[in-house]
């Protein structure tokens, strides 16, 4: 007998995780301007326009800066590594993961790739699913602790 696979929702509306070529980010860009922004506007903070439409951000980038946080909110693992990645144009902030939080492991042009990981699940069984860049070197993950999938 299999077992189904557990349900799994984005923590955020702008990770997609049922994409034909995989997981991806999804912005909200600007028709007139061509800005993109990941959270929902009535206007662009650019140009003022009201009309956007969806589209999908590169699963792939490089680091542009990052910084290695040492002191956060109680509760948070701390060293870990915010970063600004360029994903073909767009700038995503997130964390770099599956790698040694130290400056031997991370810098700035860093080739790295889209990374989901299962942030929590429900009494249900429902798999929260956050994401990261992890160096595009690695293998394959599918969790903040480098599990391979």
């Amino acid at each position: 007998m299999t077992t189904a696979a557990p349900a799994r929702i984005p923590l955020v509306d702008y990770l997609v995780l049922d994409g034909p070529d995989g997981p991806h980010l999804a912005a909200h860009e600007c028709v007139t301007c061509a800005a993109r922004f990941f959270d929902r506007r009535n206007a662009c903070g650019n140009c003022g326009g009201n009309a956007f439409q969806q589209v999908a951000i590169a699963p792939h980038g490089v680091v542009k800066a990052f910084t290695i946080v040492a002191f956060a909110a109680p509760g948070i693992p701390v060293p870990f590594v915010a970063a600004v990645v360029d994903c073909d144009g767009t700038s995503v902030r997130a964390n770099v993961i599956n790698t040694e939080p130290d400056p031997d492991h991370v810098s700035l042009g860093m080739p790295v790739r889209l990374a989901t990981y299962v942030v929590g699940t429900d009494d249900d069984g429902t798999e929260a699913i956050g994401f990261g860049f992890e160096p595009a070197g690695s293998a394959a993950t599918n969790t903040a602790e480098g599990t391979p999938t």
